[in-house]
Order: C-alpha cells, then sequence, then structure tokens
C-alpha cells in the first residue's frame, strides 16, 4: 500500500494574530532599526523578516542632523508601523519630552518608553518608567514600557495605562538570552491577558523560540540581527523560530516528566519463548 504524503507546500502555521492597542499583527518579530552595515541591508532584513513593526530612536536621528532626514524617508518606504522609543533618556522628564517630540515627528502616539537607571546593564529606572508611563499616558499615548520582569513595577504599569508590557530577557545588546526563565514565567502566568513582548538580550533564534514557548506574545531583536555575519539570513531564521515557537506554544507543549514514559505500551505486547529446550 502507498501511503499519501499531504501537499505542505507553501503552508504556513495558521498562527493568531498579535494584537497591540486595538491593531492586528500577522508577525509576532519587532525588529530594531539600529546598527546594520547599511540602510539596504536594513531594508532587506526588514522585508526577510517580514515584519510590521520596526523601533526608531529619536535620539539617534536628531544626531544624525541631514542623515537622519533621509532615514526617516526609508524608514516610511517599509511600509510598515513605526515605534518610536525614548531610547538613552535616564530621568522622566527626559523620556517624556523625547516622546512629545516623536509625536510631532512621527505623528504616532505609540511610544516604547525607556528610562535607563545603570550605564553598564541598561537596566530600566522602574521609579521613573512608572511615573513617565502615567504621565504620557494620560497624555495619550500608547506606552511599550521597556522593564524587568519585577511583579510589583508590571502591576503599576498596567494600572498606569500600559496595555503592553515589554520584560528584558537580558541586559541590551549581551545577547545572553533568558536570564530569569523562572520569573518570567511567573510573568507571564500572573499577567494572561497583557500582552508581554521580550526586549532584550535575545542572541540566538533558539531563545526567541523558548520565549514564544513560554507563551510570550512576541520578540524585539536588533543587534543579533544587526551584527550577524548575514543579517538577511539571520532575519529569516529569527522569522522562523519566532513562528514555531509560537505553533508549539498553541499547540500545547508537552508536561516534563521526572522519570521516563514508553511510547509503545507494553501491554498486549508479543513475548517469545526463545529456549528451544522447553
Amino acid at each position: 500500500m502507498t501511503l499519501r504524503q499531504p501537499d505542505l507546500t507553501g503552508s504556513k502555521p495558521g498562527l493568531k494574530p498579535l494584537t497591540l492597542y486595538g491593531v492586528e499583527l500577522t508577525s509576532r518579530m519587532l525588529l530594531g532599526t539600529a546598527r546594520y552595515p547599511s540602510p539596504q541591508i536594513m531594508t532587506d532584513a526588514v522585508a526577510a523578516a517580514q515584519c510590521e513593526l520596526v523601533t526608531v530612536s529619536l535620539r539617534r536621528e536628531q544626531a544624525r542632523g541631514q542623515v537622519g532626514n533621509r532615514f526617516l524617508e526609508l524608514i516610511t518606504d517599509l511600509g510598515v508601523r513605526v515605534l518610536p522609543n525614548t531610547a538613552g533618556c535616564r530621568t522622566a522628564n527626559e523620556a517624556i519630552t523625547t516622546a512629545q517630540m516623536a509625536r510631532e515627528l512621527f505623528a504616532c502616539d505609540w511610544i516604547k518608553l525607556e528610562v535607563i537607571a545603570n550605564d553598564d546593564t541598561l537596566q530600566p529606572d522602574l521609579f521613573g518608567l512608572v511615573e513617565a508611563a502615567n504621565i504620557l499616558a494620560r497624555d495619550g499615548f500608547k506606552v511599550f514600557p521597556y522593564t524587568t520582569e519585577d511583579l510589583g513595577a508590571a502591576e503599576r504599569l498596567v494600572a498606569a495605562g500600559c496595555e503592553v508590557l515589554m520584560p528584558w530577557g537580558a541586559p541590551i545588546g549581551t545577547g545572553q538570552g533568558l536570564n530569569n526563565r523562572a520569573a518570567l514565567k511567573s510573568m507571564r502566568a500572573y499577567f494572561p491577558d497583557t500582552p508581554l513582548v521580550i526586549d532584550a538580550g535575545i542572541g540566538a533564534p533558539s531563545h526567541a523560540a523558548a520565549a514564544m514557548e513560554l507563551g510570550f506574545d512576541a520578540v524585539l531583536l536588533n543587534t543579533a540581527i544587526a551584527r550577524a555575519g548575514d543579517p538577511i539570513a539571520m532575519a529569516q531564521a529569527f522569522a522562523g523560530a519566532i513562528r514555531a515557537g509560537r505553533a508549539a506554544y498553541e499547540s500545547g507543549l508537552m508536561t516534563p516528566r521526572d522519570v521516563a514514559a514508553p511510547s509503545t505500551p507494553v501491554a498486549g505486547t508479543p513475548f517469545f519463548d526463545l529456549d528451544s529446550s522447553s
């Protein structure tokens, strides 16, 4: 008998769309736009990843002067949604001012809110973050806060009006992956209805897949792709890993066991006595 194989050509997992502040996205991969070898490679990486949301640092583009104007045109030509961020801000007031400028420049009320506490780890300043989130949310911003896995801070951010939380996996640019899986797992359980995006520290597609398997809704990447030997191929690898991890989570992962479980039951197994003398 010849078994008929299904035709899987061009098929993709039927994943649920990602909804952020009422906007549906089919891709669960968010990309940063910094540190690429060239604007063309950045453009090609965004296309290869099939992402629909990119982050842009207002401070960096201001520093570029006229080059920044051309970069903004390039971002516009990508045809994707832009998420401005307040990268480099050290105080709540500085982040608020930067967010207000970004809204004017990009005509966008979405803001990735960063308030940095430490120059070595780039750890978020949770006090300043909550303060800025409260003020910006009241001013009509849709805030995407870059935070840690701290549940107390997360509660205050949600209470401030944040409908998305973006905890780090590890310090920005380190590529260490998920440093505190237990705390991240607890965060997922504690906020079952809040979109959670792993932001920072992801260094390999396997890290991204692991985050998605934990039930996180998306992953934000930059350095791991921008500084890869082949950013285009790496963008494709990450896109595949994120889809696979999410598909596994939605399908229902098996629960690990402490002892082995046979895949073939022993009941009913034929037994042959090979002792010819009997």
